[in-house]
């Protein structure tokens, strides 16, 4: 039987950044902050925001949020951040002043919306995830309703002419065009995270997108966790570990 392959950890984060300017790319459940059980369940370590501030600072202003939770439920989690920011899967996006980069989102339809909400209902255990831009069916804690789970969203999805996003026990219904490495590529567009070098931290599957934009322009993934197809270059094993890691 073939070993997995174990992925190596990141270089300490002041030598890359002697070696010229980087721009951070994080996501944000299950890299700076623990899975739970819920996704409102979560619990954000004190000062956080702030942390990352510091960090965005010290970097030039070259770090964004990059999360499948829309920028709104970022901010009730965190508070009001001078960062950079995209939601939804990178489908809304504002720099660090506030101010909207592209075009915005589409809201959800509602009866799409109301076909994952029924669904969720009618079996115990399954998580509905109302976003402002999107709707997620979690199954965390009903791993045995995946198939069917994922099944219900596909049927939705094709009906509503809408994409899907598969995650960690999670499915969920998109615009076309919601995609991490989306954000990344038109972040990189901008200053002051143009010329730099990009790194994005994940630990999802929808982050692979992002490893991929980040290889792109010259840059790399790190992956939180394990997972034995990745296009992630290092790994860091904890979310504590990636805030050690950053110095949050």
């Amino acid at each position: 039987m073939a070993s997995k392959r174990i992925l190596p950890q990141p270089p300490p984060i002041e030598g890359l950044t002697k070696g010229g300017p980087v721009a951070f790319f994080l996501d944000f459940d299950g890299t700076l902050v623990d899975i739970a059980s819920t996704p409102n369940s979560i619990c954000v370590p004190s000062g956080m925001a702030r942390s990352l501030e510091r960090l965005a600072d010290k970097n030039s202003g070259r770090l964004a949020i990059v999360s499948g939770r829309s920028i709104s439920d970022l901010h009730r989690h965190l508070g009001p951040l001078r960062l950079a920011c995209a939601g939804s899967h990178g489908i809304e996006r504002l720099d660090a002043d506030g101010k909207l980069v592209g075009s915005s989102p589409q809201a959800m339809p509602g009866k799409a919306r109301d076909a994952l909400y029924s669904f969720a209902l009618k079996r115990e255990g399954l998580e509905f995830e109302d976003k402002c831009f999107g709707a997620a069916l979690h199954f965390r804690a009903r791993p045995e309703l995946a198939s069917e789970a994922v099944a219900h969203a596909e049927d939705v999805a094709s009906a509503a002419g809408l994409s899907i996003k598969h995650g960690n026990c999670v499915v969920e219904l998109l615009h076309h065009g919601a995609d991490k490495s989306e954000a990344v590529r038109v972040f990189m567009q901008l200053p002051p995270f143009r010329n730099a070098t990009p790194i994005f931290i994940g630990d999802d599957l929808t982050d692979e997108d992002g490893f991929r934009a980040a290889k792109e322009f010259g840059g790399f993934g790190i992956i939180v966790g394990q997972r034995e197809q990745t296009s992630a270059r290092y790994r860091l094993d904890i979310p504590a570990s990636v805030r050690d890691w950053l110095n949050l």
